[in-house]
C-alpha cells in the first residue's frame, strides 16, 4: 500500500525535514511512500535493516532513505541518513492528513453552556460535553465521543470517534486517543462479604500526560483514591487494559492485550511485549523490557531484559515438557525423602 501527500514533497525538502543528505536531484519530486517491494519511480522508500541491500538495489523505487555506506552501488535518487527508519517515521507525518473532523461545531453535538469550547476546536457529529468540560485549542473531537463533567483535553489533542472520558478525566496535549478507548470508568475494587461484594466508590481521576497515544479499545480505569497516572510521551496499543492506581512512567510502552494491575507503579522508558501482564502493587524500574507474555508478579528492581513465556515449538516436544515437568514433583518428592532418612542416619 503507498500513501500520498497533499502536495509535491521534493527531496531536499524532505532531507531538510530529517537532517539528510540528498545524492542525486534535489528537486525530484516524491508523490508517495511505499516499500521496496511495492514502490514506483514515484514514490520514496526506505531500507530498514542492512541486509536488506539486494532488495534496495533491486527496487524501482525513485528515492530511497539509506544510509550513506550503502548508496554507493544505489542508482535511484537518495536521502542520507544515520537512521532510515526514524527518518521515515518523521516524512511519513508530512503524508499523513490527522484531521478527520470538519471545522467547527457539528449540529448535532450537544455541549453544556458551561463547557469551555474555543472557536479553533473541531467537533463531530453527536458528540456530548458535559457541564465544567475545559478543551484546549485545536481540540478535535470525533462522532459519538462522550466528554464526561470536569473533564480536560488539553490543545491540539484529537479523539477518534467513541472515545469516552469519565467525569473529572485529564488529557494532556497533543495527545492522540483512539476508537473505543474509555477513560476513567470504575476500577475493579470490591470487599467480599458472606453474599457477594460491597462496591468501594472509585473517587480518583484519570490523568493523561503530554503526547501519548492510546490504541483503540484500550481501557484506563479511574483511581480509587489516588488518580491513575500516564506519563508523558508513552505510547499503549489497542486492547490494553491499565488498573486503579497504576502508574505509566514518562516514554513506556506497552504492547496489545498487556495490562497493569491495580497500583502497579512502572518507571519511565519500560517495554512491555504483548500479553504480558504486572501484577498489582509492585513496581518496575526504570528502562525494564518484558518479552511478549511475560507474567510479573514481583518488583523488579534492576532494569534488564525479562522473559517467563514459553516460545512455541512442536506438539511432539510440548508433550514430552509437560510429561517432564508432571515427574519433577513426584522425583523432588523423592529426593527429599532420601535427603531425609540420609539426615536421620547421621544422626
Amino acid at each position: 500500500m503507498t500513501q500520498q501527500a497533499e502536495g509535491h514533497l521534493t527531496l531536499d525538502r524532505l532531507a531538510l525535514h530529517v537532517n539528510g543528505t540528498v545524492q542525486g536531484d534535489p528537486q525530484f519530486v516524491v508523490e508517495g511512500l511505499a516499500n521496496l517491494e511495492q514502490a514506483g519511480p514515484q514514490h520514496l522508500s526506505f531500507v530498514a535493516r542492512k541486509k536488506l541491500r539486494l532488495q534496495a538495489e533491486e527496487s524501482k523505487a525513485g528515492a530511497l532513505l539509506v544510509w550513506p555506506e550503502l548508496s554507493a552501488d544505489l542508482k535511484c535518487h537518495c536521502i542520507l541518513v544515520d537512521d532510515p527508519y526514524l527518518a521515515y517515521a518523521r516524512i511519513s507525518q508530512l503524508f499523513w492528513s490527522a484531521r478527520q473532523v470538519a471545522s467547527g461545531i457539528h449540529g448535532t453535538a450537544l455541549i453544556d453552556h458551561s463547557a469551555r469550547v474555543p472557536d479553533t476546536c473541531r467537533i463531530g457529529p453527536q458528540v456530548i460535553i458535559e457541564s465544567g468540560v475545559e478543551l484546549g485549542e485545536e481540540v478535535e473531537l470525533g462522532a459519538g465521543c462522550y466528554v464526561g463533567r470536569g473533564s480536560r483535553i488539553g490543545p491540539r489533542s484529537i479523539l477518534r470517534p467513541r472515545v469516552t472520558l469519565y467525569p473529572q478525566a485529564s488529557v494532556g496535549s497533543d495527545c492522540l486517543i483512539h476508537s473505543g478507548v474509555v477513560l476513567g470508568a470504575d476500577g475493579f475494587g470490591f470487599a467480599p462479604v458472606p453474599d457477594g461484594w460491597v462496591k468501594i466508590a472509585q473517587l480518583g481521576r484519570v490523568v493523561i500526560g503530554d503526547r501519548v497515544e492510546i490504541g483503540a479499545n484500550s481501557t484506563i480505569d479511574r483511581g480509587a483514591l489516588e488518580d491513575t497516572v500516564i506519563g508523558d510521551d508513552v505510547i499503549i496499543d489497542n486492547l490494553v487494559q491499565i488498573g486503579h492506581n497504576a502508574e505509566l512512567g514518562a516514554g513506556s510502552a506497552m504492547a496489545g492485550q498487556s495490562g497493569l494491575a491495580g497500583s502497579a507503579k512502572v518507571g519511565k522508558g519500560v517495554l512491555v511485549g504483548g500479553q504480558s501482564g504486572i501484577g498489582g502493587h509492585i513496581s518496575i524500574a526504570d528502562n525494564t523490557q518484558f518479552h511478549g507474555q511475560s507474567m510479573v508478579n514481583k518488583s523488579i528492581k534492576e532494569p534488564g531484559v525479562y522473559a517467563s513465556g514459553i516460545p512455541v515449538q512442536p506438539a511432539s516436544d510440548w508433550r514430552r515438557m509437560v510429561a517432564r515437568l508432571k515427574q519433577l514433583s513426584a522425583l523432588s518428592d523423592k529426593v527429599s525423602e532420601l535427603w531425609s532418612r540420609a539426615k536421620q542416619n547421621k544422626e
